[in-house]
């Protein structure tokens, strides 16, 4: 992997990681593209979900911060919930998402799925409820759309935030706890991946600190701007336009890939 593919990989990572875009089924794309096997840079995907994760811990820090200084309260208790069915499917269908991530054949279903969940998105009637109007049965419904959000092309925070509105919420509230359901679950994956390094260890070999280094900074860098961006763009109703970039990046897979 050079330095510019690098900072590429951590530039589609930062921005797809929190705009509607499926930051997995971008970076299986670029992949292929660049001719690089995820199992082959497990660390370097590693580094950049902490690259990204980094600036999402800073943005919310204050309501990260009251979670854990009052854990036993509604939010945590919804975030816990929202976060079951994610690990149910996880463990369920292991085998099948992770094979899934070495070919491109389902990226047009994800994106597909991410396209229409983001035209009702602005759709939605405008809901008045906060946060505090989550009931459990919402989250695990919630909860139930990050799940589907891990195979490859469908988007998380898009899923996400279609269903937190669907259910009542309201757009900004709705973007606010979609970002906070993905913290937990990011550390989830973060920990699956060290877990499997440190089942073997021979996937750290080679390490290039330069590369880790490019792509940590610029997937940090790139997130915080993608996450304030999106909080303004889910307050306009503005998610169709991804719709339409998933159009053109439909028609983009199929003449690169089929």
């Amino acid at each position: 992997m050079s330095l510019l593919e690098a900072i590429i990989l951590g530039l589609i990572q930062g921005l797809s990681e929190f705009l509607p875009v499926s930051s997995s089924g971008h970076l299986l794309v670029f992949h292929h593209l660049f001719g690089i096997t995820a199992e082959d840079n497990l660390t370097f995907i590693i580094t950049l979900n902490m690259g990204s994760l980094l600036p999402l811990l800073f943005v919310f820090r204050k309501d990260i911060w009251a979670l854990i200084k009052n854990p036993f309260q509604k939010l945590t208790a919804l975030l816990v919930i929202a976060t079951l069915p994610l690990i149910i499917v996880t463990l369920l269908f292991e085998g099948l998402i992770e094979s899934m991530f070495y070919t491109v054949q389902f990226l047009p279903i994800g994106f597909i799925i991410t396209g229409v969940a983001l035209l009702l998105s602005d759709r939605l009637k405008k809901n008045k409820k906060d946060i505090d109007g989550i009931r459990l049965i919402d989250a695990v419904l919630i909860g139930c759309a990050q799940a589907v959000a891990v195979f490859p092309g469908i988007s998380r925070s898009g899923s996400t935030i279609t269903a937190t509105m669907a259910r009542g919420i309201n757009r900004e509230n709705a973007a606010k706890f979609s970002f906070l359901m993905s913290v937990p679950a990011a550390i989830g994956a973060m920990v699956f991946r060290i877990s499997r390094i440190m089942a073997d260890p021979t996937l750290i070999d080679n390490l290039n600190f330069v590369n880790l280094t490019a792509g940590f900074i610029t997937a940090a860098v790139s997130g915080y701007l993608a996450i304030n961006f999106m909080l303004a763009l889910v307050k306009k109703a503005k998610l169709k336009y991804f719709a339409i970039y998933y159009i053109f990046s439909l028609v983009v897979l199929i003449v690169l890939f089929f």
